[in-house]
């Protein structure tokens, strides 16, 4: 008995022979479409996941899921996709990590450029420099001071060695001319309890965490990292703005697949996810998850990409952190 053929296995066997059909240009995924992302539900990444496969599934008229696939900092759940068939039914909810991690690990199990097809950038925001409300350093400019007078004494914490914000204040010390202590935690809640308890100088971290306590005046915040103030807190400084000059960071999240995706099924994913960032309720979430809209071409995603990818290179070096 012949087995049933399918549209997907048609198109292996005639790619394999050399024969490009075309339905492989098939503006469509077929079936459900699989959004992967590396991190545990529930946080500002899976939420977000959930954002776009449920606008996206509306606006394609198709089911899309979420798998959270979390390990090495999300580099499992890249192998994953890099590995997947180019049909589009397998996507790629990248964070700004995936650049942070093609420079602190030695290999990957993939090219953290080339295996992926970038589709858009969904949102993007900044990192916040906070400390306890009676630090003797009031501001930015005061903290640079400080820390000049007393060279690599002052603590800086951040969740993790070899996260975003790990690198974002090697570039703020490197920028600044400082030294400064990085203290890595594993995660954001005890490194805020010991700040709290005056045990660190600062702390450097997503908005979403600390923001709640810089309304409420547990946390005193020095400064946003991004090029703009930001809507969540939009009384705090940039960096430039409180006395770091040519100094901006933001952290990213966006959508792509595995290399080879055929070119109109790239386009239509594009379109679909720039129109879908564009809708007033998408908007609003995102806010509510802590990240702003911003919709990319393909690329303007890919570039992003390498862009930061040979900026946290350099930053590593530069700081002579060991790589994994």
């Amino acid at each position: 008995m012949t087995g049933k053929i399918t549209r997907r296995s048609a198109i292996a066997g005639l790619s394999a022979l050399g024969i490009a059909p075309a339905l492989a240009q098939s503006a469509r995924p077929e079936g459900t479409i699989t959004i992967v992302h590396g991190f545990t539900p529930g946080g500002n990444v899976d939420l977000t996941a959930r954002l776009v496969a449920e606008r996206l599934g509306a606006r394609l008229g198709q089911q899309v899921v979420v798998e959270p696939k979390p390990g090495a900092g999300g580099s499992t759940a890249a192998a994953q996709v890099a590995r997947s068939a180019p049909d589009g039914a397998t996507l790629f909810l990248a964070a700004g990590g995936h650049a942070v991690s093609a420079a602190i690990y030695n290999k990957l199990p993939y090219n953290a450029l080339e295996d992926f097809s970038w589709v858009s950038m969904l949102s993007d925001f900044p990192f916040v420099f906070v400390t306890y409300p009676d630090h003797p350093a009031k501001n930015l400019r005061e903290f640079i001071q400080m820390a000049k007078a007393k060279e690599g004494q002052l603590l800086c914490a951040t969740p993790g060695n070899g996260t975003g914000q790990h690198l974002a204040l090697e570039l703020f010390a490197a920028t600044a001319d400082i030294k400064v202590q990085n203290v890595p935690y594993r995660g954001s809640p005890q490194a805020a309890t010991d700040l709290l308890g005056q045990r660190l100088d600062a702390f450097m971290d997503n908005m979403t965490v600390v923001a709640e306590m810089v309304k409420d005046g547990r946390l005193r915040a020095f400064g946003i990292t991004g090029p703009s103030r930001f809507f969540a807190l939009p009384d705090v400084p940039t960096f430039a703005e409180a006395g770091v000059p040519g100094y901006a960071v933001t952290s990213w999240l966006g959508l792509a697949g595995p290399a080879g995706i055929p070119q109109a099924m790239r386009a239509k994913l594009n379109a679909e996810v720039v129109a879908l960032l564009k809708e007033p309720e998408t908007v609003e979430r995102l806010k509510k998850i802590g990240g702003e809209a911003r919709p990319t071409t393909s690329a303007d995603f890919r570039s992003r990409v390498a862009s930061d990818i040979a900026k946290w290179t350099k930053t590593v070096a530069d700081a002579g952190i060991a790589r994994i």
